[in-house]
């Protein structure tokens, strides 16, 4: 006489399209779903931890390898974000000093003042000629 197992039969596991699936890096929910299980079932498998994992790290390294190629192609976009990622380049201007900037306030006040006033005349003139004067 053979024991019969209590609860749900094991599910079988699909490890070739697991690792497809990771490849084109589809979550774990999106893959529970595929194969009509829950998440957590995946997760208490330890097959399925490890070939997920391989699968997403060989479809970054393959991502990465079709971004270099479209880089060396001359893809400007491609060069920016490669950039931006390994060589921690950013967009903006930026403005650095290596020594402390010295500056006079008295001349800056100055020379600010004497702009001012440079633009209150024009803008009086201006002022005037639209008046007829």
């Amino acid at each position: 006489m053979t024991k019969k197992r209590a609860g749900r039969p094991k599910t079988k596991l699909d490890y070739e399209l697991i690792e497809k699936l990771a490849h084109i890096q589809c979550t774990q929910e999106e893959i529970a779903s595929v194969i009509g299980v829950h998440r957590s079932t995946l997760l208490r498998d330890e097959e399925f931890c490890r070939i997920y994992k391989k699968g997403i790290q060989s479809g970054k390294m393959s991502l990465r390898r079709l971004q270099w190629k479209s880089a060396e192609k001359g893809n400007v976009t491609m060069l920016i974000h490669l950039g931006k990622q390994y060589l921690g380049q950013k967009e903006g201007i930026g403005v650095s000093f290596e020594t402390p900037l010295e500056v006079d306030k008295k001349e800056l006040e100055k020379e600010l003042m004497d702009k001012l006033n440079v633009m209150a005349e024009r803008y009086k003139k201006k002022k005037n000629i639209k008046k007829g004067k």
